[in-house]
């Protein structure tokens, strides 16, 4: 299971990358392994501003569907568009090519809540 130390991680197994005024958000590869083969990511919030904690989309498995949760406060600036023809890219790389949105932080003390890659491995109990 990988923990890149360049991510920050949330409770609720999202990851936050930061790149400039921008971030992608994903989920953690201990969340996509919790959740098994993944068939569909839905996200219909393109464009839209969330508070953290709120719901900007789900992503099913062939086991379950579970919400996918704003690790940050922020607009959804773009979804990752291979994920229409390759959802299964979540499984395959969480942290790269399996990127769910990007997002523009509205305040970037935010991050300074998310834990660390050591911290989040204490969590799930890794």
């Amino acid at each position: 299971m990988k923990f890149p130390e360049n991510v920050k991680y949330s409770s609720d197994h999202e990851w936050v990358r930061v790149e400039g005024s921008e971030a992608y958000v994903g989920i953690t590869d201990f969340a996509q392994d919790e959740l098994g083969e993944i068939v569909y990511v839905d996200v219909g919030t393109e464009g839209e501003t969330l508070e953290k904690g709120e719901v900007f989309g789900s992503i099913e498995a062939v086991k379950t569907v579970s919400d996918l949760l704003m690790p940050v406060a922020g607009e959804v600036l773009e979804l990752n568009a291979k994920l229409d023809d390759e959802p299964e890219l979540v499984n395959k790389d969480p942290f790269g090519e399996g990127w769910i949105i990007k997002v523009a932080v509205n305040d970037e003390a935010e991050l300074d809540g998310l834990m660390t890659a050591e911290a989040y491995k204490e969590f799930i109990g890794k």
